[in-house]
């Protein structure tokens, strides 16, 4: 650049700078990126220049920014004061997240990246580099709200469950983990476990890093049938059999893995009393029985008798295998060959017969027998029947899917009713505002469902919901049978009923002192044609000017909805209200399974 005269002011690339300040300034820098925003301003913080980025990201004239103080753009005034603060001691500020105030009042997001110019250990003047992440912000917390939901459930369960990353950082866990932990882990801290310390079956302290979750996230696989021991920070122990599963995304690539711990704690205690008292414990629940080496029963428990159907007089003589299945009757021989060699049989699950011939599922834990002199001279058995734990997992796997199922399907309504509102909205505001109240109601009708332990809502109820947030709601008037939705049905139904809501609070009968709405639905014919019919009607009300065709609200009511249940819907404006009529077969719309009292 050519030199100029003292004091001439120039312009270059939408920057205007007094020459008394050239000599200080990084042309190049400042003026060949100019794209992002950029702004030069006093130690004191009053702006000096901003280039045209700048200018267009607050949407300012420079007459209205240059020679004000910056915090007259900053609504947190802590986060100006900082930053000059950390500038005059010498720091240099990267990405430094604040907000800005726009000249139209909105607020942007951005990341602030400062550098102080020094002149003979003096702060002469700030140069700020200023990176728009509004959008990332926003969706950022639409995600935030989605894993919210999705949290909200897994923390109502009572069964311990946490996730990690593929790091094995610990992201979540329920408030059932922290109980059976006895601690509240640390998010972004802990690693692999909630526990405070692990311990294997033997006693051996088992390190986080090896415990079946962190086996989990190395191998990318599930790990099964661990029983570990961890330790409270209060010094109790307890037993458990953790379900490490990765998590993955939908190209197949581990992001991180949940898992679920199941209290043994009632199991162990069992065994911990047989290996402390006698290896035969009349009083416990489980069938203990003891057999020599060649397998003839020595011992028989009231446990056994009620699990086996044997009386002791029965049984004691006989051979244990009478107790074993066709099918499996190459375990006993194994098992013997260990307790031979001192070995003891943990957590062996397998099939019995009783004395009736039906087959059970048992739990196994067999150890061996000494005489005075430690030779080993038969074993002791421990069966459980686990019956209901088999059923009891089969369950927790069940409502997992399920709940999978459900939050994706919520994603699913979420993610439609975003891109169809983007559509039509005018602008960003105008889209946040909308998606929020959508959301909301939404989130109205998903209360319903987890409060009726997601079997369907009554259509009375659902509307009442839809209706309470506006006002004069109890003008509306409900006449139907007592009917009680899908939850499909639902979801759609409570849309649209908040769409009718919505644009009654702004146009119509809800928006003013008259009028009435009535709501009154049916059902019509027998068997598999059977109709649902339901009419919303606005009357007396403020008289309509025009409709709009094109509307969201008009493509719920038309389209979405309707389509949703398999059925069709129609709207017509009248002088004084709109009228929706939905009719649909009354199996896309009611339960399938009704609860009645």
């Amino acid at each position: 650049m050519d030199e100029l005269p003292e004091g001439t002011a120039v312009i270059s690339k939408n920057l205007i700078i007094s020459a008394e300040d050239s000599e200080d300034f990084d042309y190049h820098d400042f003026f060949e990126n100019g794209a992002v925003a950029l702004h030069l301003m006093s130690a004191g913080g009053v702006l000096l220049h901003a280039n045209q980025a700048e200018l267009d990201l607050l949407g300012y004239p420079a007459e209205n920014y240059i020679g004000r103080h910056m915090a007259d753009f900053y609504p947190d005034r802590d986060a100006i004061d900082d930053i000059l603060n950390r500038l005059t001691g010498g720091e240099k500020i990267a990405r430094y997240p604040a907000r800005l105030r726009a000249s139209d009042g909105s607020i942007k997001h951005v990341e602030i990246t400062s550098i102080g110019h020094f002149r003979e250990g003096k702060l002469v003047n700030i140069r700020c580099f200023t990176i728009d992440v509004t959008d990332l912000e926003r969706t950022r917390m639409e995600l935030r709200q989605q894993d919210n939901t999705y949290h909200q459930i897994l923390d109502g369960l009572p069964v311990a469950i946490y996730t990690t990353d593929q790091d094995g950082m610990i992201t979540f866990y329920n408030r059932a983990a922290a109980d059976l932990a006895g601690r509240e882990p640390q998010i972004g801290k802990d690693k692999w476990c909630v526990t405070f310390k692990l311990f294997t079956d033997d006693g051996k302290e088992l390190p986080h890093d090896e415990c079946p979750m962190a086996i989990t996230l190395r191998e990318n696989r599930p790990v099964r049938n661990q029983q570990a021991v961890a330790q409270r920070p209060d010094g109790s122990f307890f037993p458990f059999l953790p379900y490490p599963t990765p998590l993955r995304d939908e190209h197949g690539k581990l992001i991180g893995a949940v898992n679920m711990l199941l209290d043994l704690t009632d199991r162990q205690r069992a065994e911990e009393a047989r290996q402390h008292l006698s290896a035969i414990v009349e009083s416990s629940f489980d069938a203990i029985v003891s057999k020599d080496l060649n397998t003839i029963i020595k011992s028989w428990n009231q446990g056994a008798e009620r699990l086996f159907g044997y009386t002791a007089d029965e049984a004691i003589g006989q051979l244990v295998t009478m107790l074993i299945p066709d099918n499996h009757q190459d375990e006993e021989p194994r098992i013997l060959e260990r307790i031979r060699r001192g070995e003891r049989v943990d957590t062996y699950e397998t099939i019995r017969q009783r004395k009736d011939g039906s087959l059970v599922p048992v739990s196994l834990t067999i150890s061996p027998v000494r005489n005075a002199t430690g030779q080993i001279v038969g074993a002791s058995k421990i069966a459980r029947d686990i019956t209901s734990a088999r059923e009891n997992e089969q369950r927790i796997r069940i409502l997992m899917r399920e709940v999978n199922h459900r939050v994706k399907n919520q994603y699913s309504v979420i993610l439609s009713m975003i891109r169809e509102t983007n559509k039509r909205s005018e602008t960003p505001k105008q889209f946040e505002s909308q998606v929020r109240e959508r959301i909301m109601a939404l989130s109205r009708s998903h209360d319903l469902l987890v409060s009726a332990d997601w079997k369907g809502a009554t259509v009375c109820d659902l509307l009442t919901a839809q209706a309470q947030p506006f006002p004069r709601c109890e003008v509306i008037d409900m006449s139907g049978p007592s009917l009680v939705l899908s939850p499909n049905a639902v979801q759609y139904l409570g849309i649209a009923f908040h769409e009718l809501a919505t644009n009654s609070a702004k146009h119509g009968v809800l928006s003013g002192d008259d009028g009435q709405i009535s709501v009154i639905w049916k059902t019509t014919g027998s068997g598999p044609s059977q109709l649902f019919h339901l009419t919303w009607t606005e009357t007396d009300g403020p008289q309509v000017q025009t409709t709009g065709q094109r509307g969201f609200g008009t493509v719920v009511l038309k389209q979405v909805a309707p389509a949703a249940v398999g059925g069709k819907g129609t709207l017509v404006c009248g002088p004084d209200g709109i009228t929706w009529s939905l009719e649909a077969p009354l199996v896309g719309v009611q339960a399938s399974v009704i609860n009645e009292v």
